[in-house]
């Protein structure tokens, strides 16, 4: 495989996995009846509407059809992606459901 090649089967293979980290953070969200747009607004005031986040609420399942995303996992995953921001109003939402 040529430099090139290469070069985009990381670029795709990134743009997968972050698909998912962003369905992992609808999901949690559904599961705790928040709102995943809402919640990345606040994380990212000065971005526009995110595409991958749309195309992720039309994959979600409702809670009760929903696995368990324990609140470390989703922290762990939006860490791996340099999702700091978000990742922070993550944890003021857990912080409000532990209060």
């Amino acid at each position: 495989m040529d430099h090139k090649k290469l070069e985009e089967k990381i670029i795709q293979n990134y743009q997968g996995e972050e698909k998912m980290m962003i369905l992992v953070f609808a999901q949690w969200c559904i599961n705790h009846d928040l709102n995943p747009e809402e919640l990345y607004l606040r994380a990212y005031p000065n971005q526009a509407a995110n595409f991958a986040l749309k195309e992720a609420m039309e994959l979600v399942v409702p809670k009760d059809e929903a696995g368990e995303i324990g609140d470390e996992t989703l922290l762990g995953v939006l860490s791996l992606f340099g999702n700091d921001d978000l990742a922070f109003v993550v944890t003021e939402e857990i912080a409000k459901m532990n209060a």
